[in-house]
């Protein structure tokens, strides 16, 4: 990735994050962005997020994606960048399957 794309990546994570803090309401759960994947052009921003608990994804999901006309309608404001990438959201599961690995390491261990 260049740097360019780096640095927007990361000034997208740090406002996006902020900004859902302060506009969106997640019933019982807590939403986390984990990354922000650019594409060569500058043209799409892929939002990759985690959500305690993971069952509350998909409604998560749901509620940014009714709101992402909003939030990016907003990050431009913040950021001022030309082109601002198009956002779309993605769950990320990594956090989860980290966990099921542990788990079955730790028991694996236990086992022996």
């Amino acid at each position: 990735m260049k740097y360019r794309q780096e640095r927007i990546a990361s000034l997208i994570k740090e406002e996006i994050s902020k900004l859902i803090v302060r506009e969106i309401e997640f019933p019982e759960s807590l939403v986390t962005i984990t990354d922000v994947d650019i594409d060569g052009e500058l043209n799409r921003a892929v939002i990759s997020f985690s959500v305690l608990p993971s069952e509350k994804s998909e409604t998560a999901l749901k509620i940014l994606g009714k709101n992402r006309s909003h939030l990016q309608y907003l990050l431009l404001r913040k950021i001022n960048i030309k082109p601002m990438p198009q956002i779309e959201f993605k769950i990320d599961y990594g956090l989860e399957k980290a966990a099921e690995i542990e788990k079955i390491l730790l028991e694996d261990k236990i086992d022996k």
